[in-house]
């Protein structure tokens, strides 16, 4: 019998869940919106929350926790050491990933940070399908060298590879080669965020594991978006539509030696990560440098009510309904922008929509900073807020050599259960204006840019007529 209750019900992009507590978003008036960029250095990370209606910044810690996840909050045991929130933390990572020992940390980075440090050494090389920008920055201050060995389909927007994040096996085979002897590890980074937030395939694991197992390379896992990774292999490959999603990321992480995660991302969580392995000798170096930089091996830095709340998160996060509801609402306003004539990377991802910005200024040399003319625009057409900038990978070309490929993107990043279909149609209709006005951009320039990351604090001002 047809179920016309589903059927709507998934057709609507309906939320599982309902609301009940609310935050006051405000529009600020346009000539306030013009003095705040003044003020903010036309760049997005020097303006405040409260003046911004949507934010796409990022989806990293500005979800919205469950009910079951408030509730979780209020059982936290914050004993210094081997806390009964330690133990509900430990088991929720040991059922969901199947590995045996975890040490928490206080964000993805600082897990990054305690990866890097314990296996990279100056002069090593770092392969990934791709590094994302702290990753890169980590191994960089390790003195690796991060290796991008990703396929071509990345910068083709409009190629419908539905794995995009996938290694590019014949690189990867060529980069463990060229550096036999100098790979210190390969990341599979689930979903791969700047592959237009794409997912990564099973078979493409798989390969990676055995190409990596043939030169005695460790295979590591970035995790932060593992749930979503391991919906899309249901949804899109062969074989495993049948299979439920616990089940599918259980057989993702077989392949590695272990993972770190930001919790703040799949595990729906403000703050919180991990890292989690089956090789007892690697976790207890882990958790000395955790107790050096961090705190205790139990808590990592943070409070233990917080590791309630990833522990249940963790679980929520493989909800099948949710993450239908999640890539529903990114599709949705992938969608949207399309209707407003911009060119979006295809198919939609897990996180979020990437915006071929080239495409929107074609007017803009690189140097006249397209990337920041987007944030301008769409901030004083909008209120909106999202990432946009230049990045860097370098990747191997067919000698073996490095090639610097460098692409100009704007990551439009939702939050998991914060925002509804209202709020994507109202910033596809802000997107339709920043087209109509794009062409009158002059572009920005620097007038300030750190060494290291620095795209958190760099400054901008407008090129002069």
């Amino acid at each position: 019998m047809i179920d016309h209750a589903r059927e709507l019900f998934e057709s609507l992009i309906a939320e599982p869940y309902r609301t009940k507590v609310v935050e006051r978003l405000r529009l600020p008036e346009r000539a306030e919106r013009e003095r705040i960029l003044r003020e903010a250095f036309y760049s997005p990370a020097y303006v405040d929350a409260r003046d911004v209606y949507v934010d796409f910044a990022t989806d990293s810690g500005t979800g919205a926790m469950s009910d079951d996840q408030w509730s979780a909050l209020m059982k936290g045991d914050e004993a210094y050491v081997r806390s009964r929130s330690f133990a509900a933390f430990e088991g929720a990572v040991r059922e969901v990933f199947g590995l045996q020992h975890v040490i928490p940390t206080h964000q993805g980075r600082a897990a990054e940070n305690i990866v890097m440090e314990l296996l990279v050494k100056k002069g090593d090389v770092v392969l990934s399908n791709t590094h994302f920008d702290t990753t890169k920055a980590h191994v960089e201050h390790r003195g690796g060298l991060p290796i991008d060995v990703i396929g071509d389909t990345l910068w083709d927007f409009a190629t419908p590879d539905p794995f995009k994040g996938n290694f590019d096996i014949a690189r990867l085979e060529l980069a463990l080669e060229k550096y036999r002897g100098r790979v210190a590890l390969v990341i599979v980074t689930v979903l791969n965020n700047l592959a237009g937030s794409s997912p990564v395939s099973m078979a493409n694991i798989r390969d990676v594991r055995r190409a990596a197992d043939r030169h005695g390379v460790k295979v590591m896992f970035d995790a932060a978006r593992f749930a979503e990774n391991a919906y899309f292999i249901k949804t899109r490959e062969e074989g495993y539509g049948d299979k439920p999603i616990p089940e599918i990321v259980r057989e993702m992480m077989s392949y590695g030696h272990g993972l770190w995660m930001s919790a703040k991302k799949d595990a729906i969580v403000n703050t919180g990560g991990f890292i989690a392995t089956d090789d007892e000798a690697f976790a207890r170096r882990c958790q000395e440098k955790l107790v050096l930089y961090e705190g205790f091996y139990t808590y990592g830095g943070l409070a233990r009510r917080d590791l309630e709340a990833v522990a249940v998160g963790l679980r929520e996060g493989l909800d099948e309904e949710y993450l239908r509801h999640r890539v529903g609402l990114v599709a949705y306003l992938g969608e949207a922008m399309e209707r407003a004539g911009i060119v979006v990377s295809k198919p939609f991802g897990g996180s979020g929509i990437f915006v071929d910005v080239a495409a929107l200024y074609p007017h803009l040399k690189p140097e006249q900073l397209p990337n920041v003319a987007l944030f301008c625009d769409l901030y004083r057409e909008g209120g909106v807020r999202a990432g946009a900038g230049n990045f860097t990978m370098h990747t191997v070309g067919p000698d073996g050599s490095i090639v610097d490929k460098v692409f100009q993107v704007a990551r439009f990043a939702v939050p998991r259960r914060v925002y509804s279909r209202a709020h994507m149609e109202y910033v596809g209709g802000v997107m339709a204006r920043v087209r109509e006005v794009a062409a009158q951009s002059r572009g920005y320039r620097v007038t300030y840019m750190p060494d290291v990351l620095g795209h958190f604090f760099a400054k901008f001002a407008p090129l002069d007529a």
